[in-house]
């Protein structure tokens, strides 16, 4: 029997009700916002996440699910940023639209070990707002991923915000972290003495213990802003404060891709443990030109939908479905409800049968194992009377209803085709 690859999962139907329930939410709150849905390929060039994230991250170094196609290097895509930046130059949407305000919901991989909350093939839903370097805007995003987080009936969560200035102030923070950390390397994991090396900033955002009692001991602080960034990351706060958005400065807060500038935030949440982020994102003001297009700000955020699905626990059930469900006896009574069946759906009103041959007993068992609000009756009987017996599972109540007068019967209908 073969088997699901390791660190991939099947979304199982009652599963799938949850998924579209937060997609749904999703799309109707980036609607709010005007940011319109953009559905880039799975598949780009690997040089694109080489050149956007950096080539010393670990992305790019261990995590990439490569392709190698005679002499094109292709990759799984591990983030959505870079492929929409990519799709907004190559298809002139700085020339035609100008500021842009995307969204996407889909699947990302990463070739990393598989533990809770933390796949390899995993779900995204995400947007990019390009084309501003407003401090308004910056507060728009951060809202927006509070403002979802509340639809999708999440609470508990914590904001952290931070800002890694321009590019010299993000050099100046990453000098002052190497000469800091310097006398205290043999105190960090194997992993971090590398990263002394090649991305120092990215020890701040180490899980190990011991790294973080170093970085407690370290004294960090915005001094390395610049007056520009400084005001810009003020107005951020107190943009957030007017919204009465609850959140932290974390002087230790980084994005882990070279990418970064500016303000960055992270969703964290305890039910996660160590791996405690169900989403993040900051400003990239660098990004667009480094691919090609021209000098402007843009910022975005992705949640991981696997753990948003976490942080959901036990209040995560899925919905029952408001199912109505058709038992037949007889070879009349199946006829006669193939029509009947027909009709339902085109009503609008989600419907099923038995297709086994069951008895009506088995049929009704079913019918309670898929939750079915209701549950209609046809016999000789009834197709004599010119009537539908109606069975509501909850009370248990029985009635007839003329045939001709279902429809009218059943709450929500609306007629599709």
């Amino acid at each position: 029997m073969f088997k699901r690859v390791s660190g991939t999962k099947d979304i199982l139907p009652e599963e799938a009700v949850l998924w579209q329930r937060l997609e749904e939410i999703s799309r109707n709150i980036f609607a709010l916002y005007n940011f319109k849905e953009i559905r880039p390929p799975l598949i780009e060039e690997s040089a694109l996440f080489n050149r956007s994230l950096g080539e010393n991250t670990e992305i790019v170094q261990k995590q990439m699910f490569l392709i190698n196609n005679k002499e094109e290097t292709y990759a799984l895509r591990p983030e959505g940023t870079a492929s929409i930046v990519r799709a907004y130059l190559e298809n002139n949407l700085d020339k035609t639209s100008g500021f842009a305000k995307f969204y996407y919901l889909g699947p990302m991989f990463r070739l990393e070990r598989p533990q809770k909350g933390r796949l390899r093939q995993f779900h995204h839903i995400g947007c990019e707002a390009i084309g501003s370097l407003d401090a308004n805007l910056d507060v728009e995003i951060i809202s927006l991923a509070d403002h979802l987080l509340r639809n999708f009936s999440i609470d508990g969560y914590k904001i952290k915000i931070n800002s890694l200035g321009c590019a010299e102030d993000k050099k100046r923070l990453t000098d002052s972290l190497r000469k800091l950390l310097k006398t205290r390397l043999e105190k960090l994991c194997p992993e971090c003495k590398n990263r002394f090396t090649r991305n120092p900033l990215r020890i701040l955002d180490c899980k190990n213990d011991a790294c973080k009692e170093v970085i407690k001991e370290l004294d960090i602080s915005s001094a390395y802003l610049c007056n520009d960034c400084k005001i810009h990351f003020d107005k951020v706060k107190a943009g957030l404060d007017a919204l009465k958005i609850e959140y932290e400065t974390s002087p230790c807060l980084v994005r882990g891709l070279d990418y970064y500038t500016g303000t960055v935030f992270e969703i964290s949440h305890q039910e996660l443990g160590a791996q405690d982020a169900i989403g993040a994102g900051g400003r990239y003001n660098n990004l667009v030109k480094e691919l090609g297009g021209p000098q402007t700000g843009a910022m975005g955020f992705a949640f991981g939908v696997e753990r948003l699905l976490l942080a959901l626990g036990a209040g995560g059930k899925a919905q029952a479905k408001d199912l109505t469900y058709l038992v037949t006896l007889g070879e009349a009574a199946r006829k006669e409800g193939l029509k009947l069946l027909n009709e339902l759906r085109k009503a609008g009103v989600p419907c099923d049968t038995d297709y086994e041959a069951k008895s009506i007993k088995g049929s009704m068992r079913r019918a309670n194992d898929l939750h079915a609000r209701r549950v209609l009756i046809i016999g000789d009987n009834e197709i004599e009377k010119g009537v539908v017996t109606l069975k509501d599972m909850t009370s248990g109540e029985q009635s007839e209803v003329k045939t001709e007068n279902l429809i009218g019967h059943l709450p929500g209908v609306h007629r599709v085709c």
